[in-house]
């Protein structure tokens, strides 16, 4: 019987293009990819490379615990610390994943009164972290919105409201009105939580963010180490009780196996080119500028981003795969996203632009993007902004 209604369940999503598969790909036949979230091209520098070689002789190949039994080592200590610095906190908590972070965090926190105000396109490791019962949300990156919310929470005395938001949208590439939302916080007594996984490493003139743009600090910012830093894992920052309150309830860290120390190592390399390397940020940069004015020159429905998350919003689940195909089949790698990741009728292709890439890799791929849609009318009214 239970068989039956996962196969059920699986017909229904084939029926309307929501199916999802793996696709393994071979290091040695690896396209063109305009999917990965490797941003800043860290993944292959051969210092983060060597870095975790060091490590693994140093260290082994696993942590071989959770953090308080002996799997947080002094390679561990050492990156909190120096993440800390960067970041201007008083503490940083290492996490094997940026969703265990964000559960983690909400779930916790949420023991002792506190009550989550998220924007509404919040990532699913966010909404997942609270109870849905007790969810309330905004209008997206809507400050009148989110004052009218928090106005009309029923809280006890001793709960406190904490405004949740991206810092940059996974699926959007737009960025959250940061100091907006600091001062929206400070004037209802709110508490900040900021999940900048997609800003950290990349915006600003250091690299911070959308922190960058402000002086101001969240409560609590959550970041990875998967994405920009090209390597894996994840952070909580904040202050010195919320981090101690972490460590003596929250059960993602005290449960979990600690990533190995030599993974400890190669984000430590990581972190110093982030810091020292601002040339990377500016070739990026370029190349996202590149990108959007081919977009234009072809009139692309492109979503508004400043960011390397380029978003081409399609609508139809069914049009954003067989975009996906023929791109595939013209050897590039752009991922088709569909409902529940983004909403209903907005399935994409979510281009996402590196400074590993060339100039030549981007006139390519807008050649092989000018070729399809000239040959699939379908497909080209489907991408494409239809003036009035």
């Amino acid at each position: 019987m239970l068989r039956s209604r996962m196969q059920q369940v699986l017909v229904q999503a084939d029926a309307v293009h929501l199916r999802r598969t793996l696709r393994p790909r071979a290091a040695a036949h690896m396209q063109r990819t305009f999917a990965s979230n490797d941003y800043l091209g860290l993944r292959h520098d051969p210092r983060v490379i060597e870095a975790f070689q060091r490590g693994l002789q140093q260290y082994g190949s696993g942590s071989g615990a959770s953090p308080l039994v002996t799997g947080y080592s002094d390679a561990h200590q050492v990156l909190a610390e120096e993440l800390a610095d960067w970041l201007g906190v008083d503490r940083v908590l290492l996490f094997s994943s940026g969703y265990a972070a964000n559960q983690g965090v909400l779930s916790t926190l949420s023991e002792v009164g506190m009550v989550p105000v998220l924007d509404r396109l919040c990532h699913a490791s966010i909404y997942d972290g609270v109870q849905s019962e007790r969810i309330a949300r905004f209008h997206h990156q809507n400050i009148e919105h989110a004052e009218t919310v928090l106005r009309q929470l029923k809280m006890q005395p001793d709960q406190t409201a904490m405004l949740v938001s991206e810092g940059v949208f996974s699926m959007d590439g737009d960025q959250a009105p940061v100091a907006r939302l600091h001062d929206l916080a400070k004037r209802s007594n709110a508490l900040l939580m900021l999940d900048d996984a997609h800003g950290l490493g990349v915006t600003g003139a250091r690299g911070l963010g959308v922190m960058d743009t402000t002086a101001y600090r969240p409560d609590v910012l959550t970041g990875t180490f998967g994405k920009a830093f090209g390597v894996a894992g994840a952070f909580v920052a904040t202050d010195h009780t919320i981090a101690d309150f972490l460590v003596q309830r929250c059960r993602h860290f005290i449960y979990s196996t600690a990533f190995p120390a030599a993974q400890a190592e190669a984000i430590r390399a990581s972190l110093k080119c982030v810091r020292s390397e601002p040339e990377r940020r500016g070739r990026l940069f370029q190349n996202i500028h590149r990108f959007c004015d081919y977009a234009a020159q072809l009139n692309l429905r492109l979503a508004p981003s400043e960011t390397p998350i380029q978003p081409l919003v399609v609508g139809d689940a069914g049009h954003a795969l067989q975009l996906a195909e023929h791109l595939r089949a013209a050897g590039f790698e752009c991922t088709a996203i569909r409902y529940p990741t983004v909403p209903k009728h907005t399935a994409r292709l979510r281009f996402a632009l590196s400074a590993a890439h060339t100039a030549h890799d981007i006139d390519a791929l807008f050649d092989a993007l000018h070729v399809i849609l000239r040959k699939e009318p379908a497909l080209h009214d489907a991408c494409t902004v239809h003036e009035a």
